[in-house]
């Protein structure tokens, strides 16, 4: 499949933007007439610097409201779109799109509008250029993709087709089936975008909240299935308007755009394998078409949290309050400045190689998969940096790569009863370094394991991190959340295996929370994340014998305000003894029909805490209705810090 992208998804200059795409991957690109107005360069310097990157100037875009109007603007119009096919001759250009008229339109008579594309067509074919023609979704007349199409048919002009944007035709809800009909060389110009769902006007939707394949809800793979079935075989172009996007570091949008090109492809192809054309049609029976779509090593859902890795600015506050959480000290590694914590199945790993002025933070997390080194290579391929680390000759060889927000993720060869051979490389178990014996464990904790992780994300890559996590560890994500905070909305991320194995959270903080954020934020870098506190949970068997046990190490826990313990009860109706329990532990509960959710929550190191979890029946939410507690309690705790600081 031959990929674009249209240089108005991206922030910077003209040539930035080349160099980016360049740098990506692409193929080739659609110039903005914006960026060629605004740009330092002439036309035959654009054409030049394409050739030395390697790019195509696939399109040039866009020619608005030329049609359905009277003849003396059209005219006008005409000598508009002579003076840009001589424009498109100097860049090397030879495919402009013509949206349908928003603004000027007045005549609504389709044998008008097919005379008046006619000359246009005849036109361009005097300068060798092609016109594709394209339905905005809020065009006047025309706004819908197969009236464009017979527009097209009724011209019949061998310099006039259609284009086919995926938003304009998706976000109006139109069938894509007919594409499949359509004569693929009237097909000109194919552009595609995401988006979520969203109880808007058509218009501002377009303009601020596109996104790329796999970062919104549109059924995209069933569009390039039905694309790939008309037999169209030229550029599968990327045409996205996102205000986040023109504010974000160029190389890295032009990299997530091009992973998200690679996952579409992938995608079309599974939809084209799993809905075979019916009888009679024109794809029917066949198994290969001119756009060939090429698919990655093909990858199992993890299996699992091998561990969770803490970068320590404060070794020492870090140790006290696993140790007392009752996690035992497995010792140091043999050769690389690292401690082991475990508590049943679930492992906590403190490097203490933390960088001058970095806080506590969640570092990496390890996955168990099937097949690492397959594993591996597909996230590779989907332009995801390789972190490598290095391991003496009788040391396990970690498959790892950066996550957007430069968390590491390390894939493990999983087993069948949860053990891990690396674990063998640190020393010997015994007295933990706050001088707590923990080598047994809490007795309601000895089953523990990971539950999930909780990581925070910068506002301009929390798209970028869900189609991540997507294409290149096959998590799934959920329905999204807003949870309130004393600084404003949380929105969180669920990103989950099927069986619920691995559990990702993320989190876009408020802006006001992320302003102590600092470094590139670059994939691959040490650049810290925003100052919003992420964390670890752990699931047990007996939530609140564990909570007896850690307070009885002398555990400092997130303390739950007494007005919340008395919502609780108006809310469920407790047994007394039970909610007695709650009050005197700082426990949060929440219930739903499938069962209960018992949680506490530590106090933080750095920007990290941890909880402990334990679900009673089938329930799989997070206590969602105790966030806006937590967040209160410690936005408290931290401001109370600062004003004795």
């Amino acid at each position: 499949m031959r990929t674009g992208i249209a240089t108005v998804c991206l922030s910077g200059t003209l040539k930035e933007k080349m160099q980016a795409c360049a740098v990506a991957g692409f193929d080739g690109i659609e110039i903005f007439e914006q960026d060629l107005v605004t740009s330092s360069l002439s036309p035959e310097e654009i054409r030049a610097l394409a050739a030395d990157l390697g790019l195509s100037l696939d399109l040039y875009q866009p020619f608005r409201d030329f049609d359905s109007v009277p003849e003396e603007l059209l005219e006008a119009n005409l000598r508009r779109a002579d003076a840009k096919f001589r424009l498109m001759s100097r860049l090397g250009m030879d495919t402009i799109l013509v949206c349908s008229n928003v603004a000027t339109a007045s005549i609504d008579d389709d044998g008008l509008r097919a005379d008046q594309l006619s000359r246009l067509a005849a036109l361009a074919g005097d300068h060798g250029v092609r016109v594709a023609y394209e339905a905005l979704a809020w065009g006047r007349y025309v706004n819908d993709y197969e009236h464009a199409h017979r527009l097209v048919e009724l011209v019949d002009h061998p310099n006039l087709g259609t284009c086919l944007d995926s938003f304009h035709i998706l976000s109006r809800d139109w069938d894509t089936a007919p594409i499949e009909r359509y004569n693929p060389e009237k097909i000109f110009f194919v552009q595609v975008a995401d988006a979520p769902k969203l109880s808007m006007d058509v218009l501002s939707w377009s303009r601020h909240h596109r996104v790329f394949p796999g970062e919104g809800q549109f059924e995209l793979a069933k569009f390039m299935g039905h694309v790939a079935r008309a037999g169209y075989s030229g550029p599968v172009s990327l045409e996205v308007f996102n205000d986040v996007f023109r504010q974000s570091d160029v190389e890295r949008t032009a990299v997530d755009a091009m992973r998200s090109l690679i996952w579409l492809e992938e995608q079309s192809a599974k939809w084209l394998d799993a809905n075979p054309a019916p009888a009679g049609t024109p794809g029917a029976g066949r198994r290969r078409y001119p756009m060939e779509l090429s698919t990655l090593p093909r990858v199992a859902e993890p299996a699992g949290f091998n561990f969770a890795e803490v970068r320590a600015a404060d070794t020492a506050a870090l140790e006290t309050l696993l140790g007392r959480l009752g996690f035992a000290f497995n010792g140091r590694h043999r050769t690389k400045n690292v401690q082991l914590w475990t508590m049943g199945h679930a492992r906590v790993i403190i490097n203490e190689e933390a960088p001058a002025a970095a806080e506590t933070a969640i570092a990496a997390v390890g996955f168990d998969v099937d097949s690492p080194v397959i594993a591996a290579a597909r996230a590779q391929q989907l332009r995801a940096p390789a972190v490598p680390r290095k391991s003496q000759a009788d040391e396990e060889v970690f498959q790892g790569f950066a996550a957007p927000d430069s968390t590491e993720v390390f894939l493990c060869q999983g087993s069948d009863d949860g053990t891990a051979a690396w674990v063998a490389e640190f020393g010997p178990a015994g007295q933990d370094t706050a001088g707590q014996d923990t080598a047994a464990g809490p007795s309601g904790a000895r089953n523990a394991v990971i539950d999930h992780v909780n990581l925070a994300q910068p506002w301009q890559h929390f798209d970028e991190a869900v189609l991540f996590y997507t294409s290149a560890l096959a998590l799934e994500p959920q329905p999204y959340a807003e949870v309130a905070s004393p600084t404003g909305l949380v929105r969180s991320q669920v990103m989950t295996t099927g069986d619920r194995g691995v559990r990702l959270v993320l989190n876009l903080a408020p802006l006001l929370q992320q302003e102590g954020a600092h470094g590139s934020g670059k994939p691959g870098t040490a650049a810290a994340r925003p100052t919003y506190q992420e964390h670890v949970a752990f699931a047990v068997d007996d939530l609140v014998a564990t909570a007896r046990a850690a307070r009885g190490r002398g555990l400092e826990f997130l303390p739950i305000p007494a007005n919340y313990y008395e919502d609780l009860d108006a809310r469920f109706a407790l047994d007394p003894e039970f909610l007695a329990t709650l009050r005197e532990l700082d426990l949060l509960y929440d219930r739903d029909a499938d069962g209960e959710f018992l949680h506490f929550y530590t106090a933080t190191v750095g920007s990290v805490f941890f909880e402990m979890v334990e679900r009673r029946g089938a329930y799989d939410g997070y206590g969602a209705p105790n966030a806006p507690v937590r967040h209160a309690v410690q936005y408290d705790h931290l401001h109370q810090l600062k004003l004795t600081a």
